[in-house]
């Protein structure tokens, strides 16, 4: 069996460490939660949500999961959705994917992974929907990048779908939804330019519970 002190002599050490900056920090901490942002982003182990952004605990809500996708069948992701929205009343949704994502790089492969191979399904549309572009490079991560980026537009677009988004734009609530990428190599985000406020920047073909007419 591993030996895990070593982890819980970091968790006292972190938690002095708080402690001594704001002695008040777990006691306001425990008491609610108010993040104004929901990050969805990768399960990778590179990527941590919190520190990749300077905020503490409690002033972001974070979904992963492998290659961060938003799939309408995932009940996982969707409650989370809705209880970042619904409840905590975030104003931002960040989809965050990141260059060099081990799921991206397999979908761009013909390898036979076993169930995960059914995860990312889904990339593997967005490289098929896109294969013109893809046609153009040869270098494999530029491939990459490229399906990288791609990935993180078409999930902004599936969040935008969703009837918990959009319900909470007829309502008047104030919600954007971003996308973003990160550099491993160099720690930096990247904005990918991709910001939706309203419904109104969406196909109709995917509005939900308003009157177009």
């Amino acid at each position: 069996m591993t030996d895990l002190t070593n982890l819980m002599q970091n968790n006292r050490a972190w938690a002095e460490n708080i402690t001594r900056e704001d002695p008040e920090f777990f006691n306001k901490l425990s008491q609610q939660q108010s993040p104004e942002y929901l990050w969805i982003g990768c399960s990778d182990s590179r990527v941590p949500a919190n520190e990749i952004v300077g905020l503490l605990p409690g002033e972001l809500f974070v979904h992963r999961n492998v290659a961060n996708v938003v799939i309408h069948t995932d009940l996982n992701c969707l409650s989370v959705l809705q209880y970042a929205v619904e409840v905590l009343k975030v104003k931002h949704i960040i989809v965050t994917g990141h260059y060099g994502c081990g799921g991206v790089r397999a979908a761009l492969g013909q390898e036979d992974l076993g169930l995960i191979d059914n995860w990312l399904r889904v990339i593997r549309d967005i490289y098929y929907k896109h294969q013109e572009r893809f046609k153009m490079l040869t270098d494999e991560d530029a491939r990459a990048d490229l399906l990288c980026e791609l990935n993180v537009i078409e999930q902004v677009g599936n969040v935008c779908h969703t009837n918990i988004v959009q319900n909470a734009w007829n309502r008047g609530q104030q919600l954007s939804v971003h996308g973003w990428i990160y550099s491993v190599k160099d720690g930096i985000v990247k904005d990918l330019g991709v910001r939706v406020d309203g419904a109104e920047q969406i196909p109709k073909a995917y509005h939900v519970g308003a009157d177009d007419s």
